[in-house]
């Protein structure tokens, strides 16, 4: 792969399931990935098995911890794709059984981590007037299921978000959200409990998720895509 086809690659939620999947593939392609993780002992992990790629520990909860990441990674020179999957899943349980703290870690992990980054990468984007930016969402961003209210509605508010960001962009450059399909990974396993072991695991999903989305254009802004199965 020439220098002109590397692509700078940011990825959050880097350090586990379809992020390290993610990471992975595309660093073994030639592009050069700026993930984060929340926990250190992933992002050591992350490391050791993709030493291409520059891993940091990042709350993206936390604005600060994002601003001080991203002028680093800007320093290297502009993201052309940003891919915000760090997200979590509640407990099985009816909506009136989840706790406040639970309801809170979901809406300021799925969907303020993802304006935080938004907010700290995608001005210096806009000004060249070109980048990708992929949200994840997912199979419950645009249908639902009960025991899982709280992560539906915050997958439902990054549709939204997207495509309205979608609409704020200038020519050139686009906003996606990402339904990545159903995926064992621990989430899943969560939801699905033994079930999830019958879905395709990150690093096979990753074979068809990476090609996919590497071949997104500006004329995708706004769409709502999903990963082929």
């Amino acid at each position: 792969m020439s220098v002109r086809e590397c692509r700078k690659i940011v990825i959050t939620g880097a350090t586990r399931g379809l992020g390290r999947a993610l990471s992975e593939g595309m660093s073994q392609l030639g592009h050069k990935i700026f993930g984060c993780g929340s926990k250190q002992v992933h992002v050591e992990e992350t490391k050791n098995k993709i030493p291409g790629g520059k891993f940091s520990v990042v709350d993206v909860v936390n604005e600060k911890a994002v601003i001080t990441w991203a002028e680093a990674v800007l320093e290297e020179g502009l993201p052309d794709l940003i891919i915000n999957n760090a997200a979590v899943i509640n407990r099985p349980s009816p909506l009136w059984r989840v706790s406040e703290k639970e309801f809170s870690l979901l809406v300021d992990i799925n969907i303020k981590g993802i304006a935080n980054v938004i907010r700290c990468f995608v001005p210096a984007m806009v000004a060249a007037k070109k980048g990708i930016i992929v949200n994840l969402s997912s199979t419950w961003g645009r249908s639902v299921s009960g025991d899982f209210a709280a992560y539906c509605a915050t997958k439902y508010a990054v549709e939204g978000l997207t495509k309205a960001l979608a609409q704020e962009l200038p020519k050139g450059m686009a906003a996606i959200p990402l339904n990545p399909g159903v995926i064992n990974t621990d989430m899943l396993k969560t939801a699905f409990g033994h079930g999830a072991s019958t879905y395709p695991s990150a690093e096979v999903w990753a074979k068809k998720a990476i090609p996919f989305i590497l071949g997104f254009t500006a004329s995708d802004n706004g769409a709502s895509l999903t990963v082929p199965s």
